[in-house]
């Protein structure tokens, strides 16, 4: 059996392979809320034959939104249609998991299709964004995000334990807390965004303070049976960014102590200016330094497309799961082609049997 189609047991929860949905944001929320198309989506790329499915970024207060349309899970009123999503995963036979963010100073923007900018003052739907320091994300923008109280940072803080508790709620198996792509907790933890001067500002050990008591927060709802995990944009691709990867392993190291279980290896993309240099598999050897200097295992995404090489990205030790999203929404029964492309020997088993005898049998 390739090793991409092996299970992979973290804590209580045994994924049935090693693919994994990255979540994608679908900004088709209503304040907050779930509806008809996410549990469309989500049941199409859970019976597609992935083993662990992460919901899109979830927002843990209205003003964490990147986009008016964005999911959230800041009252309870949101756990149903959640739950909804959660119930229709597993029933495919795949881990419903959930990644929980606050988008900082890029958010209260319009949809990427419409250009991605932030949202008019005067728009009904717009609202004052907060960040470590009063920096906006694009230099000379006179959208300027309010700096946080240390109030607004407990605050917070608190929002993303009140939101796990509900993910628990609504029977999702998985935590992803999303500390990566310039968003509030990068920011916090790149110096080219916070520029405060008490104990969240500075040092590395300042700036990595919020991450730590946030994991803190989250880790008194969250059971200690699942896996309590984070997306982290581990490189600046500035002009230093072997600095950058040197201060996010040694964060990593501080999160596992805090009881961090994974590392979903991303980017930081904390200023504009930052030049990624975009090529296939570009993140793996990232994820691979991550595993084998922290001791945590690891995933990526990022142009990662070939069965063939994601095999042996897991074969050779460098990535645990790996994560696939513009690949599944091209072909959301990309499993089932994996399965073919590495010799399974019954690839129709990654698939519900109403697809898989058509796919296996049919001659047209």
């Amino acid at each position: 059996m390739p090793t991409l189609f092996t299970p992979f047991t973290l804590k209580d929860v045994t994924l049935r392979n090693r693919i994994a949905a990255s979540p994608m944001c679908q900004y088709q929320a209503q304040d907050g809320f779930l509806n008809d198309w996410h549990h469309t989506h989500y049941a199409m790329l859970a019976r597609g034959g992935v083993g662990l499915l992460v919901v899109e970024a979830t927002a843990v207060s209205p003003e964490g939104r990147i986009t008016p349309g964005d999911a959230g899970l800041w009252s309870d009123a949101h756990i149903d249609g959640f739950a909804d999503v959660a119930t229709v995963i597993k029933q495919a036979g795949a881990v419903p998991g959930i990644q929980l963010g606050h988008a900082g100073r890029k958010a209260g923007c319009t949809p990427p299709w419409q250009g991605g900018a932030p949202l008019e003052r005067n728009d009904p739907q717009a609202w004052e964004p907060v960040a470590p320091s009063a920096l906006p994300f694009i230099p000379g923008d006179a959208y300027v995000p309010r700096e946080m109280t240390q109030e607004d940072i407990q605050q917070i803080c608190e929002n993303f334990a009140s939101a796990a508790r509900r993910a628990v709620d609504a029977g999702f198996k998985w935590l992803e807390l999303h500390f990566a792509h310039g968003f509030l907790a990068q920011s916090f933890l790149s110096s080219h965004t916070n520029m405060r001067t008490d104990e969240y500002g500075g040092s590395l050990e300042n700036r990595a303070r919020f991450l730590l008591e946030t994991v803190a927060a989250v880790k008194k709802v969250w059971p200690e049976n699942l896996p309590l995990t984070v997306r982290l944009g581990v490189v600046e691709f500035d002009a230093s960014p072997e600095h950058s990867f040197s201060e996010s392993l040694q964060v990593i190291r501080w999160l596992k102590a805090a009881g961090v279980d994974f590392v979903d290896v991303g980017l930081a993309l904390s200023t504009p200016s930052e030049q990624v240099p975009w090529a296939p598999n570009f993140m793996v050897p990232y994820a691979e330094r991550v595993r084998r200097e922290t001791g945590l295992p690891v995933a990526t995404s990022w142009m990662i497309t070939r069965a063939t090489d994601a095999d042996a990205f897991i074969q050779d030790g460098k990535l645990d799961v790996v994560f696939f999203a513009r690949t599944l929404l091209t072909h959301p029964h990309w499993p089932f082609l994996a399965a073919r492309e590495l010799n399974v020997s019954q690839p129709e088993t990654v698939l519900p049997m109403p697809y898989a005898y058509w796919l296996q049998n049919s001659a047209g």
